[in-house]
This record gives C-alpha cells, structure tokens and sequence, in this order.
C-alpha cells in the first residue's frame, strides 16, 4: 500500500484558482487598483503587482475553491500578484469558519489553518491592509480567542514587530475580541502603539477603538481617551472619536 498523499483534483489547485483570478482581470481595473494600493517606490504597498480583479468577483470566484488543499493555498500565497494572495487568504478564512463549527470542530484544521496563516505574516506574505484586514480578525483573533486568555505573548510579538503588516495584524485580531465583548485586548495594546510612525496602524488602533467604544463599552472608549487623547496621533484620535457626540469629539480632539 503506498503512503504517498492522494492527487489533488486538478480543479482545485493553486494554479487553477489563479487562472480563474486572471481570467476574471480587467487592465483599467488593475491601473486603478495599482494606484489605490500605493504601489509606486517608497509607497506601502511597494512592488505589488494587480490583474484587475475587484473583491465581490474575487469572492465569488472562492466560492469554487473552498475545498482546496491547505498546501495549495499556502501556495498561492507566495504569488506576486495581490489578487492571487487575497484569494488564498479568503478560502483559509473559509476553511477556517468550516473547521471551529461547534458540532464538527476540527482542532487539526484549525490549528494548521492558523500555524500557516502566521507563517505567511512573518514571510511578509499578508502584506496590504486589505489582505490584513480580511483574514487577521479570523485566523488569528478567532483562533486565540477560541482557546481563552487575551491573545498574549502572540498579539504583544506582532504588535512589537518593526513590519508594518505585522503590528496590523495583532490590532485587526483584536476585533473578534470586541465582537465577543472584550475589549482587553486592544486596551493592552493600543498605548503600546501611539507613537507608532505608519498612518495605516493610526487608523487601525483608532478604527478598533471606536468599535470597543460602540459594541462593548463606551465608558472604556473615554477612559482610555481622557488618559491618552493628547498624546494619540491625530488620525488616529478622530477614528476613534467618530461616533461620539459633536461636543464631546470635539472636547478630545481639542486635547491635541
């Protein structure tokens, strides 16, 4: 009997689903894109390379792939081409919703959906805020928050780190923290990042802020200003300020 691994179906290979993504491609679609997404030398999303292909498509197009072998979306991970990588991210964010169902969870699918989703963040893999912000909350927040405690030493690691994508990566995990009604995590580490340089973590701290302020407590959204509001990057201080009366956004934002 061999031990080798079963074929994977040729409709369900890396190759494949690229195929499809670029088949789907628009080249004024992917001109737009390479603007949006600060491609140019020195940008954030130096070097990234788009087909054209708008997230609504690139979701529907998924829908064909989410039983895919974790091995072939870990491969196409590696791909140049932004598109390609989102997908391989939403079919693990797929998977992963899949495999932590109550009745049927598979412990072993989570935890490798997650050890390959960290291993893509630390090659520099998940690296634009869209790509972040579509798989972290899942793969990393879900997960942490699934085996209980407040996701340390993995969310302090990230948010320590000098990638950008990474320090993202920790705050955006902290949102399924918030969906549940804890807003710890992200009272942990925004101090951590108010002199953070990037605009980008400015608008993710303030971003999560504001929904600890909206779905868990408002109190802890204006503790956490009354001590900080001075010192918070402006961006991020009107991210979080947003949804708070006109007067009393104002009162923080005057801090400044």
């Amino acid at each position: 009997m061999s031990d080798s691994p079963a074929p994977v179906p040729s409709e369900l290979t890396a190759t494949a689903l690229a195929a499809a993504i670029d088949a789907a491609g628009d080249p004024a679609d992917a001109a737009f894109l390479q603007c949006f997404f600060k491609t140019g030398p020195g940008e954030y999303g130096d070097g990234d390379v788009f087909v054209g292909v708008r997230v609504p498509a690139t979701r529907t197009i998924v829908k064909g792939f989410e039983r895919m072998p974790l091995l072939e979306a870990s491969a196409l991970l590696a791909s140049e081409v932004h598109e390609h990588r989102l997908a391989a991210l939403l079919v693990m964010v797929r998977q992963l919703q899949l495999a932590m169902r109550p009745r049927t969870r598979d412990d072993a699918a989570v935890a490798s959906l997650h050890r390959a989703y960290l291993d893509a963040v630390r090659a520099g893999r998940v690296n634009n805020w869209d790509l972040v912000d579509a798989s972290a909350e899942f793969l990393v927040g879900q997960v942490l928050l699934a085996d209980g405690g407040d996701g340390s030493p993995l969310l302090d690691e990230l948010a320590a780190s000098d990638s950008l994508w990474q320090r993202r990566v920790a705050v955006l995990s902290t949102f399924a923290y918030i969906k549940a009604g804890d807003g710890g995590p992200i009272l942990r580490l925004a101090p951590r990042l108010l002199a953070d340089r990037e605009d980008l973590m400015h608008k993710a701290v303030g971003w999560m802020l504001r929904e600890l302020g909206k779905r868990v407590d408002r109190g802890a959204l204006t503790d956490f200003l009354d001590e900080y509001a001075a010192r918070m990057p402006r961006t991020m201080l009107s991210y979080a300020t947003e949804h708070l009366a006109p007067e009393e956004r104002a009162a923080f934002r005057a801090r400044r």
